[in-house]
């Protein structure tokens, strides 16, 4: 029996045990199982690892994208240009850092606007791991973007100056939500931006899709947005790392 599994705290939110779950009944795999691992701390991966030496593969979730990455062993050239990893695979006592987020993001976010219809620019909220990969997806497609956080660092914005300019958000149609406001159970959380200022010509993506609906794609849906939660992106970077633990 190969063991795959999710690492992450908390992990109450995560469909990714049912998502593994169905595609092994569905494909006929009998051989593998998928479970959840949640860890105070990224210091605790050693021990799972030991504990759980049947682990063939591992997705990485918040909060610990960026900090997995001192644990491994080696990192495919496109999740260390990115500075982040969710998937890890396990042969031979190595672990090797991939960054399927991105390809899950990219593929989701084609589909929702379209190739001809791509924005000029954008607005990132949050900058954790997940922000890194959608930052290489907008700069793959030309999309000019700004983080937005709560503590800016040079260069970024902060979201009490998205608030006092009406610009940053009437010229950045696409907004990304990489944050996890709004994840279950904080389903009113969402981030302080003046979504009055949105128009039927925005598009927001929020990678939260639990719930379904969160409170950041209300909001545009109220202003007759484009909206789209992370599921799609969810089991698009899913398979990729199943294509990635089987090559």
């Amino acid at each position: 029996m190969r063991k795959f599994g999710l690492i992450g705290y908390p992990l109450s939110h995560s469909f990714s045990k049912k998502y593994f779950a169905n595609k092994f009944e569905k494909e006929g795999i009998a051989d593998a199982q998928y479970e959840l691992f949640p860890i105070a701390a990224i210091s605790e991966l050693p021990k799972l690892l030991s504990d759980n030496s049947d682990l063939v593969g591992l997705n990485v979730t918040i909060p610990y994208k960026e900090q997995v990455i001192a644990y491994l062993d080696v990192m495919d050239p496109k999740a260390e240009a990115i500075g982040a990893v969710n998937t890890i695979k396990i042969e031979g006592g190595k672990l090797t850092g991939y960054n399927t987020d991105y390809f899950g993001f990219k593929d989701s976010l084609l589909k929702f606007i379209g190739a001809n219809g791509l924005p000029e620019k954008a607005l990132i909220l949050g900058t954790g791991g997940a922000s890194k990969a959608v930052k290489a997806v907008l700069e793959d497609l030309g999309i000019e973007y700004k983080f937005v956080s709560r503590e800016p660092a040079e260069g970024q914005l902060s979201y009490e100056s998205i608030v006092s300019s009406p610009n940053h958000i009437l010229s950045s149609l696409l907004i990304v939500n990489t944050t996890p406001l709004g994840m279950s159970p904080n389903e009113a959380s969402l981030a302080d931006l003046p979504y009055e200022q949105l128009t039927h010509d925005h598009l927001l993506y929020d990678l939260v899709y639990n719930p379904m609906k969160t409170a950041f794609m209300q909001k545009g849906i109220e202003a007759k947005c484009w909206v789209k939660n992370g599921l799609e992106m969810l089991h698009g970077q899913a398979e990729k790392s199943w294509e990635i633990w089987n090559g």
